[in-house]
């Protein structure tokens, strides 16, 4: 029989705010509710989950500590029944390893990926219900499994769940799946391979603990206050075989002088809540998370205002000023590097849109500018969008249409009346009347790159920028160089002998782990140098060949076939590559090392989820292991792109080192939500739990997918 008291400690705390419910009722005005973060990340109370989601977008930066622990989350509500939550758990008490040749002395950095799932939305008489599970892709050491309900009573939000594994330890009701079979009575122990993998068999199993709270929101609206009960014991192994670690000992329990945590949130801004709590009736704990949305980031331009039509700026036939055409399209309407032909009474006016992410405000623009500045006798304008001289896509004006609607001379004329999408055309035989005269592009960009947890150091980075040119040498061919320089680094901290095996001898060949000897060694080195050719073949296959110093770390040649039919949802491609290893200790030297790889690419936009794309690559990575990668990104209303990878080959746990696979996440983010320009330009940033030399792809200046965007822009830019 389990032992009343527990029984007994949660009734009395969810009876203390109870009491209150109905005077809270009658006297308070209504609260605008927002769910907070726990401490391990994610909505919850304070240790322990709830059933609540955030707002789709909502993404927090999460920061606890305690004596034991340090926490940094990040969690994200991908849709508005799915929160993903990444995080890092320093446990401050114990060594990451105890051998201090291997990570010196950095404390434990635990891993942890963790998922909720609403399976019902509260209603006026169920409660919100969630499934969901903590350190999916860890060690094991936090992993646990929950259901969680939550009803809201005025300004309290009450939760009552049950949790498995570390959720679970306290044991103070029976598991009820292991009164189905008997599998789910006990809890496997161990850890899956070299972490990081999910370990389904030990979901649901083993013992089980209620444990339950209440949120309640002041009058005072920047202030919630939160009790729970905890169904964690920290003494018995937490449910898993791995023993929580106390103050000055290296395993062993932590004390609880009560199964009662107390705590407060304050929202000192819009962006950032402050935390403090006091658990275990022992242990003072504060945190700080800050927020945002991203369906609800919007831009801020300080623009060029839309044209306006005026008949009498319509030149007549021969005395149109191509030149103005070309900069206005390129100022007001964002294409730059136009051509202008003709072809009888047919306009081709060929560009690339580096200005709207929004390629209706661009096409609608650059209408009105046509209307204005075409001649009468030109009866049909081709407004073609290209990229690397690669033509994506084209609209089609019947300019007589076209006017009329500029001149809202019809109830509801709208320009989009006299547009219709068709596939680029070649005019063999057109005139041109204008031609860009820039052949040569320049540019600075930032460069971060960075993995979390190896041994070596918590945080593995580096900070440069690299400076880039690239000419046309013809409509097909074209030259590109870039020059990285390093700015900031801290591979001194990666022991240029280890790549994440139990010994000193690589199980693999070493294609990325040497990566120190390139950046530290070197602080300004030639990233890139490499001749393309790129055409677009028939009208749904685009290829490009080319050759040279593909990256820092690989020199070879390679080419590139991509079938993307326009407005498909989906794509096919394919990629091969023969490279070989650079010298790090001269610019343009090579060592003995070759490989052939290459992958088969799918892209779909997956039918149900909507602005989720899949990418599957599947084929042989630089080590000459073979085998499939998995890309999955979620695109929000203001264009931030969330995403996530895993790669999975055939080497074994063993031979790819701790993490046992290659795995990471990234953000893709528009720059004009935090400019006051609008643009077509991202900046991208990822998070590698750890570099190590499985599964990895060579790195190619230009990929065909990324730059045929405009053959379906319902995702992209």
């Amino acid at each position: 029989m389990k032992p009343i008291f527990h029984y007994a400690a949660l009734a009395t705390a969810i009876n203390l705010v109870l009491h209150s419910t109905a005077y809270a009722e009658q006297a308070l005005t209504p609260f605008a509710t927002q769910p907070s973060q726990s401490d391990f990340g994610g909505v919850g109370l304070i240790q322990m989950p709830s059933a609540r989601m955030n707002k789709e977008g909502e993404f927090s930066v999460n920061y606890f500590d305690t004596d034991q622990y340090r926490r940094y989350s990040l969690s994200l509500q991908l849709f508005p029944w799915l929160e993903s939550t990444v995080r890092y758990v320093d446990v401050r008490t114990r060594k990451y390893s105890d051998n201090p040749d291997f990570s010196g002395d950095q404390t434990l950095k635990d891993k942890g990926i963790d998922a909720k799932v609403r399976l019902l939305k509260e209603s006026q008489w169920l409660p919100e219900l969630s499934v969901g599970a903590r350190d999916l892709g860890g060690t094991g050491l936090f992993a646990s499994e929950f259901v969680a309900a939550n009803k809201r009573f005025g300004p309290l939000d009450f939760t009552v769940g049950m949790g498995w594994g570390y959720l679970g330890s306290r044991d103070n009701i029976s598991n009820p799946f292991c009164e189905a079979s008997d599998r789910f009575c006990d809890r496997p122990q161990g850890t899956l391979g070299s972490g990081g993998k999910f370990d389904v068999n030990k979901m649901f199993r083993g013992p089980a603990a209620l444990f339950g709270g209440v949120e309640y929101q002041t009058p005072w609206q920047p202030l919630r206050l939160k009790l729970e009960y905890d169904s964690n014991d920290y003494k018995n192994g937490n449910g898993n075989g791995k023993q929580e670690p106390a103050l000055g000992q290296t395993v062993g329990g932590l004390p609880v002088d009560a199964p009662v945590n107390v705590g407060a949130v304050y929202r000192a801004f819009d962006w950032l809540d402050v935390h403090a709590n006091y658990q275990r009736g022992n242990t003072f704990g504060f945190g700080v998370t800050m927020r945002t949305n991203f369906n609800e980031l919007t831009p801020s331009w300080n623009d060029v205002s839309h044209p306006n039509y005026d008949a009498k700026q319509q030149p007549e036939a021969g005395q149109a000023d191509w030149g103005r055409l070309q900069g206005d399209l390129a100022e007001n309407a964002g294409y730059k590097r136009t051509r202008i032909y003709q072809d009888n009474s047919t306009l081709v006016v060929s560009g690339e849109q580096t200005k709207y992410r929004d390629r209706s405000e661009a096409q609608a623009r650059a209408a009105v500018l046509l209307a204005n500045q075409v001649p009468a006798d030109i009866k049909q304008v081709q407004l073609i969008e290209r990229k690397k001289n690669l033509d994506l896509s084209a609209q089609e004006f019947d300019m007589t249409k076209l006017r009329l609607a500029a001149d809202n001379a019809y109830i509801g004329a709208d320009v989009t009346d006299a547009m219709t999408a068709i596939e680029p055309k070649q005019y063999a035989s057109a005139t041109p009347l204008a031609e860009h005269k820039q052949r040569v592009r320049y540019g600075i960009s930032p460069v971060l790159k960075q993995s979390l947890g190896g041994p070596e150091s918590f945080y593995m980075y580096q900070v440069g920028f690299n400076a880039n040119a690239e000419a046309d040498i013809s409509k097909q061919w074209l030259v590109s160089a870039g020059l990285y320089v390093n700015l900031l680094d801290n591979y001194d901290k990666w022991d240029e002998n280890y790549n994440g095996y139990t010994d000193n001898t690589p199980a693999l060949p070493q294609v990325r782990t040497l990566i120190r000897k390139y950046v530290s060694d070197n602080p300004v080195r030639l990233d890139n140098a490499q001749l393309t050719w790129m055409d677009r073949v028939t009208d749904d296959w685009y290829a490009q060949a080319y050759g040279g110093y593909l990256e820092m770390m690989y020199a070879g040649v390679g080419g590139e076939v991509l079938y993307r039919p326009a407005n498909s949802k989906w794509a096919l491609g394919a990629n091969l590559n023969h490279v070989k290893q650079r010298d790090y200790d001269s610019q343009f030297g090579m060592l003995d090392y070759s490989v052939n790889t290459g992958h088969v690419s799918g892209y779909v936009e997956m039918p149900w989820l909507e602005d989720t794309l899949l990418q599957v690559h599947a084929g042989q990575y630089l080590a000459g292991d073979k085998g499939a990668t998995f890309d999955i990104s979620h695109k929000f209303d203001s264009g931030v792109i969330a995403g996530a990878f895993a790669t999975f080959t055939d080497v074994s746990s063993d031979e790819f080192g701790e993490g046992s696979f290659n795995k990471g996440f990234y953000l893709s983010i528009p720059f004009d939500i935090m400019t006051v320009k609008p643009s077509t330009s991202r900046a991208s940033i990822s998070w590698v739990p750890l570099t190590r030399d499985g599964g990895q792809m060579v790195g190619r200046k230009y990929s065909l997918y990324n730059l045929t965007d405009a053959r379906a822009p319902y995702y992209g830019l």
